[in-house]
């Protein structure tokens, strides 16, 4: 490929957006190269799950997401755009695997292509590998947990992305149970629901059951177990590269310890993560 492009050009641009996200620190306090680096990811992130969110026609949806396809053969092949260009310079330095960005995508479209309500457990472990895990893939690549360079990951980075992109995507779905059902969706499993006795799955119907907990249960289980296989990985892994996945996982596993402490019957009070943890793990490798 040949490449031309300035790499800080776009990232006071990408860290804007960058800058909304819960894992923002995390980030931030990466070397510069790697964190720019995780700026775009998070920002093609942001583009891509906006188009997924967005409230409009369904077909004007997958047409921009194909464009972002678009873009992307254009920049695996060497064709910068403007529309793509804040990713060039990650691509290129960390040997950004176009398969992690396409699945990204796909992810994205099971969303556009119809409001989830109730997937099996098999169909909700393919959406969170796509928009979770597909994303930890690129990202252990620019924490420094490989030696970037292509082809398929090492086993422990690889389980590192698979375990704790499930872990914060199942947290995410016990977080926004409330925001998700204003938009028709429903991540909840079905045999979670059929084992727990509630025979709808119309979304605003689940939440008020009363047997909503016992639905939420086996999440919470599957959530903690992803959490915990995480930690041993991490523990195998050299320490310069996990900074940043071992503060998103101290401040996504505050998330998760409040909402199972708050429980899930109504009115469901928001839950946010614990600065005081998260700014413990920050000190920590702070001062490494």
């Amino acid at each position: 490929m040949s490449w031309q492009i300035d790499e800080r050009a776009t990232a006071p641009q990408t860290q804007g957006i960058a800058v909304k996200s819960s894992f923002y620190l995390a980030m931030r306090i990466l070397e510069p190269a790697r964190r720019d680096a995780m700026f775009a990811i998070y920002a093609f992130c942001r583009a891509v799950d906006d188009i997924a969110d967005d409230e409009g026609d369904r077909d004007d949806r997958r047409k921009a997401l194909d464009r972002w396809r678009e873009d992307l053969d254009a920049l695996y092949a060497g064709q910068i755009r403007p529309s793509n260009a804040f990713l060039a310079g990650a691509v290129r330095r960390f040997k950004l695997d176009r398969a992690d960005f396409e699945a990204v995508i796909d992810g994205m479209q099971m969303d556009v292509d119809e409001d989830i309500c109730a997937p099996s457990w098999e169909k909700l472990d393919l959406y969170c590998d796509r928009v979770a895990s597909a994303v930890g893939r690129l990202s252990v690549r620019a924490f420094g947990l490989t030696q970037e360079k292509e082809g398929q990951l090492p086993e422990g980075p690889r389980l590192l992305a698979h375990h704790l992109g499930r872990a914060l995507q199942l947290t995410n779905i016990l977080r926004d149970l409330d925001e998700d059902a204003m938009r028709g969706r429903l991540y909840l499993p079905q045999e979670c629901l059929v084992d727990a006795g509630i025979a709808t799955q119309i979304p605003d119907a689940v939440l008020a059951d009363g047997n909503l907990a016992a639905a939420c249960a086996p999440v919470v289980l599957r959530a903690r177990e992803h959490y915990d296989h995480a930690d041993r990985v991490m523990r195998e892994l050299p320490k310069s590269g996990l900074k940043a996945p071992y503060m998103m996982s101290v401040g996504y596993r505050s998330i998760f310890d409040n909402l199972t402490k708050r429980g899930f019957a109504p009115p469901r009070a928001a839950v946010h993560v614990s600065r005081v943890k998260l700014a413990g793990a920050f000190l920590r490798y702070l001062f490494s």
